[in-house]
């Protein structure tokens, strides 16, 4: 019998004003350090996508989202690429938000600022960067198999 996927469940929220997106620089994670991606976090279990999402903003940016608030902009899945497996990553815009904007983990992170979306920085890992110009594009749902390009 084949073994069933155990993907890994990811939030990722997609905050934007005019035309920048809000981006973080990880760093000491030893995932992707040096690079910016979006303000993100895994699905703890029995907790909602968007449960997730409200307390992962939360605790990195600081800032209050609400649930009602949120929408489902893009779904990416990818093969494993490492020893953790799978990933689903979901992708939420929040239409408004309350409290100001700061670095909540500066171990984790050590910068946090908009980007113009059209101008994103060059150290960014290609999945957050094809998520973000599809999701400008109209496109809501793409995937990556590891041993092979995008396929979608």
């Amino acid at each position: 019998m084949k073994e069933r996927n155990k993907a890994v469940p990811a939030v990722y929220l997609v905050l934007k004003k005019e035309d920048q997106i809000l981006l973080m620089r990880r760093s000491n994670t030893g995932y992707h350090d040096g690079d910016y991606a979006l303000c993100a976090g895994h699905i703890e279990a029995g907790e909602l996508p968007v449960e997730s999402l409200v307390r992962e903003v939360a605790e990195e940016l600081g800032i209050k989202i609400e649930p009602r608030d949120v929408r489902l902009v893009y779904t990416l899945y990818r093969t494993k690429h490492d020893e953790t497996g799978d990933r689903v990553d979901l992708f939420f815009e929040a239409a408004k938000w309350s409290g100001e904007i700061a670095n909540q983990e500066p171990h984790k992170c050590d910068d946090v600022q908009w980007f113009p979306i059209d101008k994103l920085p060059p150290n960014m890992p290609d999945h957050i960067r094809k998520v973000i110009m599809d999701i400008e594009n109209g496109v809501d749902y793409g995937s990556i198999k590891f041993d092979k390009k995008y396929i979608s």
